[in-house]
């Protein structure tokens, strides 16, 4: 069997300690894309048909919406022959204390009954949240590990964190 790392990822204006700046590519993929190095597993976005604003002051308010709503924001595309891999790596930021709303839809959307889920969360100081319950609740019939929260600000430098929770 094999293994898939499932991420949301946003690029644009982002918070780091303190002030805001823009980054071309998100913190969420930087690590994904390090995972994927280390575990030879395969990639997969979730992407948004709608993308939060690239202003992250905007981008904020819409997500703190879309929580309070409940929404399921459409998804691009669910990942094709999900039954193939045995490990999910599930990987995303903390939006308001859990995952942003686009990985509820995407992980309701996908049966995990049998799988390993491994979360892993960026956070810029909020830590995993409550996204560990939340991922359990959408992950029914997972094997849902303990998780781990990576600081945004240090994601080229969590080389060997990463690999010790791989």
């Amino acid at each position: 069997m094999a293994a898939l790392i499932l991420y949301y990822s946003r690029a644009a204006e982002n918070y780091f300690g303190g002030s805001l700046k823009y980054i071309d590519k998100g913190n969420t993929e930087v690590v994904a894309e390090k995972a994927a190095k280390i575990t030879g597993a395969e990639l997969f976005k979730v992407e948004p048909v709608t993308p939060y604003s690239d202003d992250y002051n905007t981008c904020i308010n819409e997500a703190k919406r879309d929580l309070n709503a409940g929404a399921r924001p459409e998804v691009r595309a669910l990942p094709d022959d999900f039954d193939k891999y045995d490990t999910v790596i599930l990987m995303y930021p903390n939006y308001w204390g859990t995952m942003p709303m686009p990985m509820f839809t995407a992980l309701e959307g996908l049966d995990f009954t049998g799988k390993t889920v491994c979360p892993l969360c960026t956070h810029e100081g909020s830590g995993l949240g409550r996204s560990e319950v939340d991922v359990k609740k959408c992950c029914k019939g997972a094997d849902v590990k303990r998780g781990l929260a990576i600081r945004g600000s240090s994601v080229y430098d969590c080389d060997d964190m990463l690999k010790g929770w791989l």
